[in-house]
């Protein structure tokens, strides 16, 4: 499901690249959608999600039926008053918000006023997004992962219609995207609303403020907040830097970000999705090798798939954005910017994905402190990074400067995800089971062999800016389906097995 989400994404961002290109509407859109995103990530994907999971699996393994009720209607109401009234300052407050995280945009009032304007519409989506979370917070502890991973489905759909249908009814045809999303928003939180039903668990909103589960949640949130808006801060460090940039430049790192975010999204989140639960139940049961197991089995899962999509991405970026997005207002120069910082984005795959599965490992254990203090050391040396590399660039007058953003990025994901491994082995939390060894060799010699193919018969950009669509397509998918073929057959002469991963 997650991965018919992903797909339904690539097209999303393929019909914004032919319909409205890269500019300063562009970037206005994807800022104002950018704020919202980073409200869901923080109170809906980050922290409610790692706070709310271990304690409603506590109640789930431990508590009678009538208390896990209690504990869904108080957090719907906690939850749902809080992003109410979040949703209405954000709303109200808009030019404001738009000065703190796009400064750039101040000295450019047409794109300025284009942004708030569109963020009125786009902040409420917080409020449905969150509430979307936490159900499907309920639905995946009772194993029911195909719902919430399918929901995404219809904010893609949503944003495809705006676009090819209602934007040419607006004076701004882009200004058709922020209605989509508000509209997407609603449809995701009523989508959940009968599988709920059908576990008998659709919450009935209440209030009280020393409800023992609520406020257990809420002291696992408060750190977790913090770790969680690390990550975001990060993100929107980048997107102030690049509200200062040449324009087009918050569009280019979309773009890359976006490509990215597939195989993150389709395996790494999936995985995470899946992972946190269990985990969260052996926590419960008090079974560390279980614990211990689970966290290696989804890091070996990692291993194979990680480093082989880093490395397409990272060889097949011109290929992958031409292909993809190099059609109507979206030109080769575009590709070419793109493609800088996709391939910057791509060398930090591996960390992005490892530390989707070593965080659940504190998660699950409620222990929501110890992600947050490591998350402050990767925010603040991402910050650093984003200043010695870019500056310079700047400074140089260098082609790209927002290439330096993504390579930060990526650079902080890893020293993000080498302290998580760290503590999980300092406290004899994860311990490496037998057979690393053999992986490790199956995997740099299938990884070295794709990588070889891939450098020397993949053409140049300006070949594929040449060719029309179906030959993009055919050669493109020709080198994926070769390069994979590559990769599975080495691993396997070398003597890899399927049932080495087997959990």
């Amino acid at each position: 499901m997650t991965f018919l989400s992903r797909i339904l994404g690539l097209i999303r961002d393929i019909v914004f690249a032919a319909f409205f290109g890269v500019s300063g509407g562009t970037d206005a859109f994807f800022v104002a959608f950018k704020i919202p995103n980073f409200m869901r990530r923080l109170f809906a994907e980050g922290a409610f999600s790692q706070s709310f999971v271990p304690v409603f699996s506590e109640y789930k393994e431990t508590r009678s039926r009538e208390a896990l009720e209690d504990l869904i209607n108080h957090v719907a109401g906690t939850l749902g008053g809080t992003l109410l009234l979040i949703s209405a300052i954000g709303s109200l407050a808009a030019p404001v918000v738009v000065m703190i995280f796009a400064p750039g945009f101040i000295d450019e009032p047409e794109r300025f006023q284009l942004t708030s304007d569109m963020l009125r519409i786009t902040f409420p989506y917080i409020f449905f997004i969150a509430l979307t979370a936490f159900a499907g917070g309920i639905l995946n502890s009772y194993s029911r992962f195909a719902v919430p991973a399918f929901t995404p489905v219809l904010l893609n759909l949503s944003l495809i219609a705006a676009a090819l249908w209602a934007s040419p009814y607006f004076e701004q045809p882009i200004m058709a995207l922020a209605w989509g999303v508000a509209i997407a928003g609603l449809g995701q939180l009523l989508f959940q609303f009968p599988f709920l039903m059908k576990l008998r668990l659709m919450p009935r909103p209440r209030y009280h403020k020393q409800h023992e589960g609520v406020t257990k949640i809420i002291r696992l949130m408060i750190p977790a907040i913090i770790g969680s808006s690390v990550a975001q801060i990060n993100l929107l460090f980048d997107t102030i830097i690049a509200s200062f940039l040449v324009a087009g430049s918050v569009s280019w790192l979309y773009y890359s970000d976006r490509l990215v975010e597939f195989p993150l999204g389709v395996f790494g989140i999936a995985l995470a999705t899946v992972v946190l639960p269990s985990l969260s139940k052996q926590h419960a049961r008090q079974s560390a090798e279980a614990f211990s197991h689970t966290l290696d089995w989804a890091l070996r899962l990692v291993m194979m798939i990680a480093l082989p999509a880093a490395i397409g991405l990272f060889l097949l970026s011109g290929p992958l954005l031409a292909t993809l997005f190099n059609y109507g207002a979206f030109d080769l120069h575009d590709a070419e910017m793109a493609s800088m910082s996709l391939m910057a984005y791509a060398l930090g795959l591996p960390a992005f994905i490892f530390i989707k599965i070593l965080a659940p490992g504190y998660y699950a254990r409620q222990d929501t402190k110890t992600p947050v203090r490591i998350a402050i050391k990767a925010m603040i040396s991402n910050m650093f990074l984003n200043v010695l590399f870019v500056v310079p660039m700047i400074l140089m007058e260098l082609e790209g400067p927002h290439t330096g953003l993504a390579l930060a990025t990526s650079a902080s994901a890893y020293l993000n995800a080498w302290l998580l491994y760290l503590g999980l082995r300092k406290q004899n939390i994860y311990t490496p089971g037998p057979g690393w060894k053999p992986i490790w060799l199956y995997i740099t010699g299938a990884n070295l062999s794709m990588a070889v193919f891939l450098v020397y018969f993949s053409p140049p950009l300006s070949s594929w800016n040449e060719w029309n669509l179906t030959d993009r397509i055919t050669t493109l998918s020709g080198f994926v389906v070769i390069a994979a073929a590559i990769y599975f057959i080495v691993i396997f002469l070398l003597g890899f097995r399927p049932k080495q991963l087997r959990q």
